[in-house]
């Protein structure tokens, strides 16, 4: 019998029930859902809306309730319409007509919310701790490789020379910033809607800042309506995973370029590569690859979010149990992700020697000989002009700007010298960069420092 019953004259079709019930996905809340109830128990007690030795017996079954299914010794039950109805209809078997009065002055509406505002919390925690893992892993691999000079890119053609730390570095500040969003966002999560009831709030004289102590949140929603239909928070946090994986897969794209043999940077370890089942020589990034394939997929959970909140009139409707699946997907895939990718790069090898030869070809280093010729007092844009006509030359004559004679250099213009050569070199061009956030050792290592103090700071809290 369904708690609800008493206004209907049917039985619920079967196909209805199966398509109204969340239990086969809230019933992951469990934890949440239990210790919600002991704590809005404790409240009733003492605020004397039901009687001290109620409230104790209430909480006393519900712990007993969370031990069971912690031990797996009380299994869900598949016809239960929601995690909700499931505990309390056990809760009532147990302890008769005062399990009933667990749901005085609350609706499933605040209950539910109540539910995912908790989830969503210990969530947000466990991601933080997974990004700043993988944060701390790159800054790991740059410390190693602040003089490992590699070709940077543009338009995915070779552009100017930086260091492999560098390259690293800058994956370090994206999700430094996805820590920053989402502690943002765990700012607007803790917040408690339990005694919003279904929309209105409640005659009982409850105590909501007593429940929001005993919980754990630092805020109570303080719009009854708004407590039971907002579902900013879930939103935010799929928007957060989308940048997070957004940022995953860029990484992936380029770690799938640099191990292939057309650029040989980087091998990845065979614990984290897969094989062909017809060709014996492949060694294939299937991590980095659905890493990059995943990101769809939370895109779209982020886009069901979306959708399903953009007509909904206030206050509570059914629609939004769709959040649970939408969001629970997002954030197992997202989790799974930063796991696996933080593994396979830990254990990636650098070929500084290839990326070397690499950042020798390209005329990488032909901004670096403009600026020569600026330094000796020629128009940047004359400057610019000469060496593009240098580059032009090295090309037809199969050369390069570090094997053209001085007087090969003199036919284009007189104002080089023999300094031209020092000023090109591909470890001078990384040193000189010493702009702040530059790619000089420098300024890596400076970064580095920094992010370190991040990771520190924010592991402590």
């Amino acid at each position: 019998m369904k708690m609800w019953e008493g206004r209907f004259s049917k039985a619920l079709d079967s196909r209805v029930n199966d398509f109204n019930s969340s239990i086969r996905f809230d019933c992951r809340m469990y934890r949440e859902d239990i210790t919600g109830s002991i704590a809005h128990a404790t409240m009733l007690g003492k605020c004397g809306i039901i009687e001290a030795s109620e409230a104790e017996l209430i909480c006393k079954t519900l712990k007993e309730i969370l031990a069971d299914l912690d031990h797996g010794t009380l299994q869900f039950d598949p016809e239960a319409e929601d995690i909700h109805m499931f505990v309390e209809s056990v809760l009532t078997e147990r302890i008769g007509d005062t399990g009933k009065r667990l749901h005085t002055s609350r609706s499933r509406n605040d209950q539910v919310a109540l539910d995912i505002h908790m989830y969503l919390k210990a969530q947000i925690l466990e991601l933080r701790t997974l990004v700043l893992r993988l944060i701390q892993t790159i800054v790991d691999k740059a410390a190693e490789h602040t003089k490992t000079v590699m070709p940077g890119y543009t338009h995915l053609q070779r552009a100017q020379p930086l260091t492999w730390g560098h390259y690293l570095m800058a994956y370090a500040q994206m999700f430094r910033r996805d820590i920053v969003r989402l502690e943002e966002i765990y700012e607007h999560t803790d917040v408690m809607p339990l005694g919003s009831c279904a929309l209105a709030g409640t005659t009982y004289p409850i105590d909501r800042h007593m429940v929001a102590e005993l919980l754990g949140f630092s805020q109570v929603s303080e719009n009854s309506m708004d407590g039971v239909s907002d579902r900013d928070f879930v939103i935010e946090l799929a928007s957060a995973l989308s940048i997070c994986m957004m940022h995953l897969s860029r990484f992936s794209e380029e770690m799938i370029l640099w191990c292939s043999s057309e650029f040989s940077f980087i091998e990845l370890d065979d614990a984290f590569s897969t094989g062909s089942s017809i060709m014996p020589q492949k060694k294939n990034p299937d991590i980095a690859e659905l890493v990059r394939g995943k990101t769809g997929r939370v895109y779209g959970d982020l886009t069901t979010l979306l959708t399903m909140m953009k007509g909904l009139p206030l206050a509570y409707n059914k629609d939004m149990q769709e959040d649970k699946e939408a969001i629970f997907d997002a954030l197992d895939n997202t989790k799974m992700c930063l796991e696996l990718f933080e593994a396979m790069l830990r254990t990636c090898t650098a070929h500084a020697d290839v990326m070397r030869a690499a950042a020798s070809g390209g005329f990488i280093n032909a901004t670096d000989c403009a600026d020569y010729l600026v330094r000796r007092g020629l128009p940047f844009r004359t400057a610019y002009k000469i060496v593009g006509q240098l580059v032009a030359y090295c090309i037809s004559n199969d050369k390069t700007l570090e094997t053209l004679s001085l007087s090969e250099y003199k036919q284009i213009s007189e104002v080089f010298e023999q300094g031209v050569y020092a000023a090109i070199d591909m470890n001078t061009c990384v040193a000189n960069r010493k702009a702040f956030g530059g790619p000089c050792e420098e300024s890596v290592l400076r970064q580095i420092a920094s992010m370190r103090d991040f990771i520190s700071a924010h592991t402590e809290e």
